[in-house]
């Protein structure tokens, strides 16, 4: 009679595979969650562009015209973001709308020695939202600086 020796386990190419699936499927998860979470801020800058629109339009409606911010680069965002700030902040209607911004994305910047320091609007990604509207202009113009924190390339999210 003959007996049967049956070996159990696993070799080393079995394991070897189930480590690279593994690993395969959490580069997957990883990546898709990235793209969730880019995704995700976008949908906040817009809602937040939303909000400021709508203060944008109380302060026209108060004042007659948007708050002028005739310098259109990129140099000194922060002032834009305290400038806009600060104007929408002195009309009530407007003032009403900009208190349902995340307090996440306003930011005291303390360095600038003002007393107290105007707050700054911020984007997600932890950059000044920067403002941009010129008399004769249809509307103003809002603009993140979007995932790379750098103006004026191609990833930069705008209102229009």
């Amino acid at each position: 009679m003959k007996t049967r020796r049956y070996k159990h386990g696993l070799s080393l190419v079995e394991m070897l595979i189930v480590v690279g699936v593994i690993a395969l499927l959490a580069t997957m998860v990883i990546g898709i969650a990235g793209r969730i979470d880019t995704q995700a801020k976008e949908k906040g800058v817009e809602s937040t562009f939303a909000l400021l629109e709508g203060a944008l339009e109380e302060y026209k409606e108060f004042q007659g015209i948007f708050p002028v911010q005739p310098l259109k680069d990129f140099v000194n965002v922060s002032e834009h973001s305290e400038d806009l700030y600060s104007e929408l902040y002195s009309i009530p209607g407007s003032r009403k709308i900009l208190e349902k911004v995340s307090d996440s994305l306003i930011k005291h910047d303390f360095d600038t020695g003002t007393v107290p320091p105007v707050p700054e609007i911020y984007d997600p990604w932890g950059t000044p939202l920067d403002y941009r509207y010129a008399p004769g202009d249809n509307f103003p113009e809002l603009v993140s600086a979007g995932p790379d924190k750098i103006f004026d390339n191609a990833d930069d999210i705008s209102n229009r």
